[in-house]
Formats: structure tokens, sequence, C-alpha cells
């Protein structure tokens, strides 16, 4: 039973009751045909799809069996039920049809249904790149080896050995699955036992693959990576993972980029990020200083007076390359460096400065009640 039928009601397409004969189901068709013909309706575009819908009612309604089982589907579920049952879940491309279940209700015996002889998607590939920091900002082309399931080169996916082909199956006739009911309301659909759901049977098994008609494959290719990736992010190449079955397209590949650290730079969205240290008079006092930048050229930064440490400034477009083209900025973090030893002359400078502070507090307001 085709799983079209669940949402249409062919009596109201051809205009007869339920009980209608086939002599009156014949009338109806011919009338409605001849007027609803494409050629008798150039003007009209929606003349061929009704001439479609009233060629399947036809179809349907004039054959006893096709319309004992229609009818039978109509009352168990009421007039339209089933319309829009479709669901899917798992893996891409792996649906459930409501079809699928109602296949071999009405029935008994064995029934066979399409589907597992169908093209194949072949399956997704996992692979990693590591990089440098470098080359994740600015991106790089690298060379990836995988390794994937794909047709075997001496069968080239048949499973028979060279020479001979795969027969269809007699117990499903090609379809790859079988139906089995016995007389009751509900039926189990399963994978042919015969061609293991395949659909076709191999009298000669090819040596290499031993039937299977699949095998491994390495390849080396040529991977963009592009600008901005960060560390540990997924890249998904389409059509790049291994081949389909009978025809089906192929999966796709997703490299993981591992990211090496660099020993000055950090990332920070679209940012680059860099410790500075500064000495203590080129904080108090303010300075120019010069910051790298990860192209191995500096800018110049002006450090105002009093700057704490831990204060960071914005370098504008030294950053990471964003998706538009346009770069993220350079944010340096200063760090006010203490000297671990003074010489004789910095001791007695530090000693005047704090005598000229005072007795100013700094931490004073740590101690203040809360209010």
């Amino acid at each position: 039973m085709s799983s079209d039928w669940l949402g249409k009601d062919f009596y109201a397409v051809l205009g007869v009751p339920k009980g209608a004969s086939v002599d009156d189901v014949r009338k109806a068709y011919r009338k409605l045909a001849r007027d609803n013909h494409p050629d008798a309706r150039p003007d009209d575009p929606r003349a061929e799809e009704k001439f479609k819908q009233i060629s399947e009612a036809y179809s349907v309604l004039s054959s006893p069996a096709k319309r004992k089982e229609y009818d039978e589907q109509r009352t168990l579920f009421g007039s339209g039920a089933g319309a829009g049952y479709r669901f899917t879940g798992g893996a891409p491309g792996a649906g459930f049809d409501i079809s699928d279940l109602l296949g071999g209700i009405f029935s008994g015996g064995t029934r066979t249904r399409a589907g597992s002889s169908q093209p194949r998607r072949g399956a997704d590939v996992e692979t990693e790149a590591r990089i440098s920091f470098d080359q994740a900002v600015d991106g790089v082309t690298v060379p990836l080896r995988t390794t994937s399931d794909a047709a075997c080169r001496d069968c080239r996916g048949t499973g028979a050995r060279a020479g001979t082909v795969p027969r269809v199956c007699p117990e499903c006739e090609g379809s790859g699955m079988q139906t089995s009911a016995s007389g009751g309301l509900f039926a189990m659909t399963e994978p042919c036992r015969v061609c293991r759901g395949r659909g076709m049977v191999v009298d000669d098994a090819c040596p290499t693959c031993h039937g299977s008609g699949r095998g491994s494959s390495s390849s080396t290719m040529q991977v963009r990576i592009p600008a901005g990736v960060r560390d540990g992010q997924r890249i998904r190449l389409r059509g790049r993972g291994a081949s389909g079955e009978r025809g089906g397209p192929a999966g796709d590949l997703y490299v993981t980029v591992h990211v090496n650290p660099h020993r000055l730079f950090g990332r920070s969205g679209d940012h680059l990020t860099v410790r500075v240290p500064v000495t203590l008079d080129e904080a108090a006092l303010g300075s120019t200083i010069s910051v790298p930048t990860l192209d191995g050229r500096s800018v110049a930064l002006k450090i105002p007076p009093g700057t704490p440490t831990g204060r960071t400034f914005r370098a504008r477009g030294k950053g990471s390359i964003r998706r538009d083209g346009t770069r993220g900025d350079l944010l340096v973090t200063v760090e006010v460096q203490v000297p671990d030893e003074l010489t004789d002359e910095a001791r007695a400078a530090m000693e005047a400065y704090r005598t000229a502070r005072g007795t100013a507090d700094p931490r004073s307001t740590l101690f203040e009640p809360q209010g």
C-alpha cells in the first residue's frame, strides 16, 4: 500500500459514494478525465495536477484488491488519518514512514517492500589536524590522509568475482526487505534473510572482499583550514567522506583542529591577546613602548602616567582575521615589574619617594565599615 493513500479521499476526487460500482467509478473517471485533460485546458496550470489526482483515484478504486485495502485502511484509521504521520530520527537520512508499519497489515503471508536496495549515502569520516597558532590565525592548506569504507576495487562494489554478476534475490525480489504476517493485524518488517538486506545474491564471491562489496580506501587530500579557526573547532567538508553504495552520495569529512599554543600570544574571540611587562617608572611616569605583533612587526603603544598592572590597551586591526575579511584587535595587558634588587642609588631614590609620598595609606578603605 502506498503511503500517499493515507491522506487522500479518492471517492471525493471522483465524486462517487463509497458503495459505487466499478461501472459508476469508470463513468465518473471518463467524464472527469475528459474535462480535466491538460490538452483540453491548456490555459489552466492546475489541470495537469488535477488529471494526475483523478488517474490515481481511478487506479485504486477500479481495482478490487487495491480498493479493499484502501477501504480497510480508512475504516481502521478514519478518513484522512495518517496524513502527515512521518517521523524521522537518529542518523541523517534514516526516516520512519507510517506506511512502513502499515505495509503488510492488510495482507497475510509474506510481503516485500522496496527500500534496502536503494542508493545509500556513504558514512561520515572523522579525522584530526594539528596546526600552529600563526596558521590558525591566517588560515592554511594542509594535507590530510584518511582511511574510509569504500567500494571494493576488484569487484567495484558488486561483491561478485570478476566476470560474474549478482542475481536478484528470489526471496525478496530485490527489495532487500520482508514483511511477515500471520493473518493478524500487525506485521514485522526485517531485512531479507537470504540476501541479508542487499536485494542481490552473490553465487561466486569476490575473493578480495569475500562478497561484501566493500573495502577500505586510504587517500591524501588537501584541506583548507579557514582563517580564525579555534582550538578544538570541528570543520565539515561536504562530500569528502566515504563513498556511497549503489550510486548513493558520499558522506562528509569532519576535521577536528588542534592549535598549538604560542609563546607570547593568546586568543579572545576575534582578538589576539598579549601581556607586556613595563617598569615601575614607565607605569608611574608614563611612556611609549613597542609591542610585538603576530606578523613579526611592532606597534607603538602609549602608556599614560599612573598605569596600574593589569590594565588592558587596544591596538586596533592587529588581531585575528574575521569571516568578513576584517581583523580583530590586539589586546595588550601591562604588568608592572617590581625590581628584585636595587642599587644603592635606586634604593636612595625609593626612600626619597616614600618620604615624599607621606603617610597616605592605599589600603585604608579596606577597613571601613560596610554601610
